[in-house]
């Protein structure tokens, strides 16, 4: 969990919606239990990596009809995998790929006590989308940088 003591003005990952985001809002929004923030240290305890996972609903009709049609027509329970970031330090070193294959795993735990049918993520710029898309996040319908993993796939990646 972040914590007070972890050097958040220190990191950059060349995305400022995300450095702002560690560095201005995420520990309080942990303090007052809206996200929950986990940081990757290096040796050095400097921040290398970081991803923030919170909850929320979807309305039924922003989902595919392959997915919605199985379901009650109400809002949804998700996860949200709200930020990812590497510091610019330590990217191009498949540590992204660790930390989201991490988040993921923390989201289907969580699974096992609060019940939710994907998890979403929104992109921050086109080379994020690409990263996900990669492992098989898919668009939205009508959300272009909204991406969605449904619990099934989850499930299957959790158990390998």
């Amino acid at each position: 969990m972040l914590s007070k003591s972890h050097n958040r003005k220190g990191f950059q990952s060349g995305q400022d919606e995300v450095d702002a985001w560690l560095k201005k809002t995420a520990f309080q929004n942990q303090k007052k239990h809206l996200s929950s923030t986990k940081a990757l240290l290096d040796s050095e305890s400097s921040i290398v990596g970081h991803y923030t996972l919170a909850t929320c609903q979807v309305d039924f009709s922003d989902l595919p009809v392959e997915i919605a049609k199985s379901l009650p027509s109400r809002q949804l329970p998700v996860a949200v995998l709200a930020w990812l970031g590497i510091d610019k330090s330590f990217q191009g070193r498949g540590i992204g790929k660790r930390l989201l294959a991490t988040a993921l795993k923390d989201c289907y735990d969580a699974a096992q006590t609060f019940a939710f049918i994907a998890v979403i993520l929104d992109c921050v710029d086109a080379p994020s989308k690409a990263f996900y898309q990669q492992f098989d996040f898919a668009e939205l319908p009508g959300y272009p940088m909204r991406l969605y993993l449904p619990f099934k796939l989850l499930e299957r990646l959790a158990l390998g």
